[in-house]
């Protein structure tokens, strides 16, 4: 999978997926144990290619590599990929990529009323108020995280 850089910013970088590709990796139907061992050489019959599975809209997905710390309690840590869908209704307690006063940010949106909120994941952090004296803009819904361990 081949990723193509479209914008750069202090919290996040941002990428358009290449679909050009067609990558088929070996697949474990039955998924793979946890717990006690189990024979898996018979179940890598299927393939999986991870731009079909991963993205359900093309044109409106795009890439984000997390920069910072603020989520790292909702599971993402510095240098995640995270996949993110723009056309995904912003509801209640989605994580969601927004542009807040010329900078990017990933954070948990919360709807009160009137009232949006971006909480971060992170005790150190305090939630951001979000009013109508903010440039303010969500770019989209986060799908999936990528994580390198």
């Amino acid at each position: 999978m081949k990723i193509i850089p479209i914008i750069k910013s202090y919290n996040i970088d941002f990428y358009t997926p290449d679909f050009t590709t067609n990558l088929e990796l070996p697949y474990v139907v039955n998924g793979i144990s946890a717990g006690f061992p189990s024979p898996a050489d018979d179940f890598l019959d299927l393939n999986i290619d991870l731009n079909k599975h991963l993205i359900k809209n093309k044109s409106t997905t795009f890439y984000g590599r997390v920069r910072g710390d603020s989520m790292i309690d909702a599971g993402f840590s510095d240098g995640d990929l995270l996949i993110v869908d723009k056309s995904l209704e912003p509801t209640n307690n989605k994580i969601a990529v927004c542009f807040l006063d010329g900078e990017f940010t990933v954070k948990r949106i919360k709807i009160e009323k009137d009232v949006v909120w971006l909480v971060a994941e992170n005790k150190n952090y305090e939630p951001i108020l979000v009013t109508k004296d903010n440039e303010f803009v969500i770019w989209g819904i986060v799908i999936n995280v990528i994580k390198y361990l």
